[in-house]
């Protein structure tokens, strides 16, 4: 969440730039500075009256030893008024503080300040691109090639879980495998460290990194428990209530873990094949720095996302996500959008953000520097990558009507093969 007192001291630049989202927060940010100015001024009188009461509390002392008890009562009978009205002012301050906190809750995170204007998806801004796609409109769909050369089957899926869930088997099931391994072994070189997790969080873990309360729709829940939407869920919160050395950061986390989404706001989008699962597979990468070098550590993690795609040979570009465009919690992120040439169109694959100190304060994650200061620390995650999208691109692009051409990095897995077929 957003620092209440970057709000109180720059105001008026915050209201500027969280409008560039489409939607303004002025009244919720003036409510949230009430919220403050109450809890002050009910803190100065708790504080006042606890003086007070240290005050009187010498007084007794002294009258003690004269033997003024009838001024002692009177006294005492004070300080009880005074903790009366101390308990009543603390019950208040309970609640302001949960009244900020919530509002506080549903504010986004601050976009920085170079962000691409715009309303949505099609006003992203083309980074760069790998390879230009050599394949369009011609190509068959993923969904087709799979069912054809028996990787995947729909239907069971649909059999056993419903719509949007999906069986694959034989050697599409052997690829799911043999793609987690080859992006783990590509990450574990690269200075991340893997990490086997809990497919199960509670709320606490949830909010932390963004999730709740602003995406609960969208999540699984099993009585006070969360199915995990992305790893970056239990991989961020290693660090809540945490204060790390300065000397162990950047520190980086990978982790393969089946992911789960109810897609509630996606109605109607992406029916049929990969793309929109309720059940899916992917790589994550967190990292969490020091704040002066996130924006180079997100720069480093493009890269090792796009690395991943350039050992599966597929055509891919970079986007910068618009104002309008970018995710709750993050200040910058970047999209990799691998080519689908049956959709004649790039379809993200991994996104990338940097969500500076904002998933810290929620989860209360800091790190100590050299001169012992504590601060929060910057948190950025990145797909690297999603598995199900990319055994999806895989099959556009390398099926050449009889066969799936299989990429040198895969071919150990299959028996050195170039080809299922």
């Amino acid at each position: 969440m957003l620092d209440i007192n970057r709000i109180e001291n720059d105001l008026e630049h915050i209201k500027v730039q969280l409008k560039k989202r489409n939607k303004d927060y002025s009244e919720e940010l003036n409510q949230v500075l009430n919220f403050n100015s109450d809890r002050k001024k009910i803190i100065k009188e708790v504080e006042e009256l606890k003086a007070t009461k240290n005050s009187i509390s010498k007084e007794i002392g002294i009258l003690a030893k004269d033997k003024k008890f009838d001024e002692i009562e009177k006294l005492k009978s004070e300080v009880t008024t005074m903790n009366e009205k101390i308990e009543v002012l603390d019950k208040n301050l309970k609640e302001v503080q949960l009244n900020m906190n919530s509002l506080l809750a549903v504010i986004p995170n601050v976009p920085n300040d170079n962000i691409p204007l715009g309303n949505d998806d099609e006003d992203n801004v083309e980074v760069r691109r790998w390879v230009e796609p050599g394949i369009k409109n011609d190509g068959e769909a993923h969904w087709d090639i799979g069912q054809k050369l028996g990787l995947v089957d729909f239907e069971l899926g649909a059999k056993l879980s419903g719509s949007r869930f999906l069986v694959y088997k034989n050697e599409g099931s052997k690829m799911i495998r043999a793609i987690a391994d080859v992006l783990l072994n590509r990450h574990k070189k690269h200075g991340y460290q893997e990490m086997f997790l809990p497919l199960l969080v509670n709320a606490e873990n949830m909010f932390g990194t963004g999730q709740l309360p602003k995406f609960e729709e969208d999540a699984y829940k099993i009585d006070d428990q969360y199915l995990i939407p992305t790893s970056e869920v239990p991989l961020t919160n290693v660090f809540r209530n945490t204060i790390v050395d300065v000397k162990e950061l950047p520190t980086y986390l990978t982790s393969f873990t089946q992911c789960f989404r109810r897609e509630a706001g996606s109605a109607g989008r992406d029916t049929k094949g990969m793309i929109r699962l309720h059940q899916f597979n992917k790589v994550e990468m967190v990292k969490v720095c020091e704040p002066e070098s996130s924006y180079e550590e997100l720069e480093k993690m493009v890269l090792d996302a796009e690395d991943c795609l350039k050992m599966f040979n597929i055509p891919y570009r970079v986007v910068e996500l618009c104002s309008g465009d970018i995710g709750f919690t993050s200040q910058k992120t970047y999209d990799l959008e691998v080519w689908f040439p049956n959709q004649n169109k790039f379809r993200e694959i991994s996104s990338c953000s940097n969500c500076g100190d904002y998933q810290a304060r929620r989860m209360g994650a800091k790190y100590k520097n050299t001169d012992g200061k504590v601060n929060y620390l910057n948190t950025l995650n990145g797909s690297g990558l999603a598995i199900d999208r990319l055994f999806a691109a895989m099959l556009e692009n390398h099926y050449d009507g009889e066969k799936l051409i299989l990429p040198e990095v895969l071919r150990p897995y299959f028996d050195n093969k170039e080809y299922i077929k």
